[in-house]
């Protein structure tokens, strides 16, 4: 199952970049670049970088100047982790080239690797919810509520996991289909972003 592959994966990812536990590490992707392994790493490296980046920038007392740069930072994150999405899609879109969709056939609200990405800031969240319900450190009231939160993080990735498998189960057997649309990011884009366009535009139009 896509999903189960998927979990392995990204507790692999975290785990690893938890070895060193800074947003400079380079990633050690040991997975073939040809491969689905290797797209799902990625993107979940992608993540681990960014939920930490998320973290430092929300330190009351940050230097203007490095949140600013943090910011740059996520934002080319952003990009980068929509990229790899729409990797993952073209994969399936390229596994499942030869179904034949039956005329009922239905689109989900969501393409497979969208649902994937869920998956991925799932295991993130399992991952430091599980470190918050295992503190030495806090109180008796927080270590309760964390362990609950935790639970039912783990209870929502069974429920997700089944979802994504049913989704390409079903896609694989012509019930559903896949219709990607390329996210159409536009504050990145100069010609898009009113901010950076307006100011290539000279002073009277002239």
């Amino acid at each position: 199952m896509i999903s189960s592959l998927a979990n392995s994966i990204f507790e692999k990812s975290i785990a690893d970049y938890h070895i060193k536990d800074n947003v400079d590490t380079p990633i050690s992707n040991s997975y073939p670049p040809a491969q689905l392994e290797h797209l799902l790493y990625l993107k979940n490296w992608i993540d681990t970088v960014q939920w930490h980046l998320e973290d430092i920038i929300r330190n009351p007392a940050i230097d203007p100047v490095e949140a600013l740069a943090i910011k740059r930072r996520i934002d080319s994150s952003n990009q980068e982790r929509t990229d790899v999405v729409e990797y993952i899609d073209s994969y399936f879109l390229q596994q499942f080239a030869d179904v034949k969709t039956a005329a009922e056939a239905s689109i989900n609200t969501e393409s497979p690797a969208w649902a994937i990405d869920r998956l991925s800031i799932l295991a993130l969240k399992i991952y430091h919810m599980r470190i918050e319900a295992e503190r030495t450190d806090a109180s008796t009231e927080h270590i309760a509520a964390c362990k609950q939160k935790l639970m039912i993080l783990l209870e929502q990735r069974t429920d997700l996991s089944s979802a994504i498998d049913e989704l390409l189960s079903d896609i694989e057997q012509g019930k559903k289909f896949m219709k990607v649309y390329k996210q159409m990011k536009m504050y990145n884009d100069p010609s898009l972003n009113p901010v950076l366009y307006q100011q290539s535009i000279p002073a009277n139009g002239g």
